[in-house]
């Protein structure tokens, strides 16, 4: 499959990263296609893009033509085989969880054509865990956008041994038509480099929270007033949702089996208790009495 020849994209999953990566596709020219088996999770996913691209028409970043014309090319199915079937690039954009992602793309695989790139938006899991329940192991990609993905310009592509040049340079160039910078890793390894670096750092924090040497609002003061950082990473698990570190955390886990790698119990006991951040209303913050100052 050659870049001139991608003109249909499916993103698998309309939550948080998938459908900002749908519109994302359709500014870029591409008929774009967003699959999700839950018909409110499409609904709730075109309400948000109308809500965050009028904002966009209003503060003159694009013109209500261009507008227009992306919400024609963006199409909302339910039906995975429809959505595999039109595709010339898939992009897989699901819960984090390893048997979910390897259900899907054994079930893609049978619907696709033998030439679709099939890339997962994974933030941790490597594709080759991913790729072995298909038949095109050299057309199986990462593609790590980062949230939130119309305003995060950095795209992680990762190769394993098993993924061709060819495919790693269709999704380079895919990258570039949605107007985001690309960067190509040619070695696999959990979490990539971008949030390798940032776990280490909340993993930091967690541990500096949890012994009782600061308390998580200091940790975030100190991180935005003396390291110039733009948020804190208590205030950052609460944008990305906890759930999703806490996912990513577990995965590091089943993978290499050391403890260190087990999500914290502060933050497991925030997924029991369902206080997932933002998108909850509450996390370490409370949002509904807007306590955080950014």
């Amino acid at each position: 499959m050659k870049p001139k020849e991608i003109k249909n994209i499916t993103v698998l999953g309309a939550g948080s990263m998938g459908h900002q990566i749908s519109m994302l596709c359709a500014l870029g020219g591409y008929e774009t296609t967003i699959q999700d088996i839950n018909e409110a999770a499409l609904h709730d996913a075109r309400e948000k893009l109308n809500a965050i691209m009028t904002k966009w028409v209003k503060k003159g970043k694009i013109t209500e033509e261009t507008l227009e014309s992306a919400f024609s090319r963006l199409h909302f199915t339910t039906s995975l085989e429809e959505a595999a079937v039109r595709a010339d690039f898939i992009i897989e954009a699901i819960v984090e969880k390893l048997d979910a992602k390897r259900e899907v793309f054994e079930k893609i695989d049978e619907y696709a054509a033998p030439d679709v790139i099939f890339a997962t938006n994974s933030s941790t899991i490597v594709n080759s865990l991913i790729a072995s329940v298909t038949n095109r192991k050299e057309k199986i990609v990462n593609m790590h956008f980062f949230f939130p993905p119309l305003i995060m310009d950095c795209v992680e592509v990762v190769m394993s041994d098993d993924t061709s040049e060819e495919t790693a340079n269709v999704t380079m160039e895919v990258c570039d038509r949605i107007n985001r910078t690309g960067v190509l890793l040619k070695k696999e390894i959990s979490g990539f480099v971008a949030n390798r670096i940032l776990g280490a750092l909340q993993k930091e924090a967690m541990y500096l929270y949890e012994e009782g040497i600061a308390d998580f609002e200091d940790i975030d003061l100190i991180c935005r007033k003396a390291l110039n950082h733009p948020i804190g990473p208590f205030e950052l698990m609460d944008l990305s949702g906890i759930d999703v570190g806490y996912y990513v955390m577990q995965q590091r886990y089943n993978e290499t089996g050391n403890p260190e790698d087990k999500p914290s119990k502060s933050i497991e006991e925030k997924v029991q208790a369902g206080t997932l951040g933002r998108k909850t209303g509450k996390g370490w913050y409370d949002y509904t009495k807007n306590q955080v100052k950014n």
